[in-house]
């Protein structure tokens, strides 16, 4: 009511992005905001000449499908789907709407597409080197710890955890007693911590995950309060307590999605962009967390980092 009429056709004749994620918006700002900022460099503004319908599953695997249904249902004009579990939800649920999927993958192992050259059908996207540079992770957290023995890893047993094989390798290579932990859901956090704590482990791993990386922020306040040195793929863990971070960069990889979903919205076919291939790695440590823990950190890891937050 009260709504002019030209601009309710304006409005419905705006393409519709659907945007598919795994975790929370919480969390999940400054990635949000780089997606937005590839779709502007195509000329793309939300709310003015396209539509972004976002989908949250809250950590929640079981919501995708019915979501990804939904966008269909939708007709929406492109699926952006965001986080690996989200990416395998999407393919499942059409072969026709193109699909940019964005994920710290290997996307030919877990089945989204083919060839990276030429992934065919209707889904291309971006990879970061998360899963490829985890067991570094382990090895990086290692070094910097020194003698420690048992180390824990915790996952999102949900999700395909494509790492867990290269990090239990290095753990054996590097004669180290890997102990697996698992979180569901933001509320198994706290007792998977207390078990850190029970079995006296030296460091902690946290894999790659969706649910991770949204709640972040209170797994590094986490470390804090257990005093635990640990390692995440992503800066702002390390921005926000955590001991340190080693991964690909999730901004820059958010934001060539958002580019790709702008260029098949002007024309060019989904079939025809060839998975892009994440090539920024960063290392980054907080020093303060170190001295709180009271690590001694070696300055060659101190010499390699790409930031040292003081």
């Amino acid at each position: 009511m009260g709504w002019p009429f030209p601009s309710r056709a304006q409005e419905s004749t705006k393409p519709v992005i659907g945007f598919l994620n795994v975790a929370s918006a919480r969390g999940y700002e400054s990635q949000v905001a780089a997606f937005l900022k590839g779709l502007r460099e195509e000329g793309f503004i939300d709310g003015q000449n396209v539509m972004v319908e976002y989908r949250w599953a809250d950590g929640q695997n079981d919501r995708l499908p019915t979501m990804a249904a939904d966008l269909v249902r939708r007709q929406v004009a492109v699926i952006a789907a965001t986080t690996t579990p989200a990416a395998l939800a999407a393919r499942l649920a059409t072969t026709t709407i193109p699909i940019v999927f964005e994920g710290g993958m290997d996307p030919i192992r877990v089945g989204l597409v083919a060839r990276l050259d030429r992934p065919g059908s209707n889904i291309t996207g971006v990879t970061q080197l998360n899963v490829q540079v985890a067991a570094k992770r382990l090895q990086l957290l290692h070094e910097m710890i020194g003698k420690a023995t048992v180390i824990a890893f915790l996952i999102n047993p949900n999700e395909a955890n494509p790492e867990r094989a290269d990090i239990e390798e290095a753990a054996r290579n590097l004669g180290v007693d890997l102990r697996v932990l698992n979180a569901k859901t933001e509320d198994d956090f706290d007792a998977a911590f207390a078990n850190v704590v029970q079995m006296r482990a030296g460091g902690l791993v946290i894999g790659s995950s969706g649910l991770f990386v949204a709640h972040q922020q209170k797994l590094a306040a986490l470390v804090v309060r257990h005093a635990i040195p640990a390692v995440f793929e992503n800066r702002e863990f390390a921005a926000a307590g955590g001991l340190m971070s080693y991964g690909g960069n999730l901004a820059d990889g958010y934001r060539l999605t958002g580019v790709y979903v702008g260029r098949i919205l002007k024309g060019e076919k989904v079939n025809e962009l060839p998975v892009q291939q994440g090539t920024k790695v960063e290392f980054c440590i907080n020093l303060k967390a170190a001295k709180a823990l009271g690590v001694t950190i070696p300055n060659t890891l101190i010499g390699r980092a790409d930031e040292v937050i003081e």
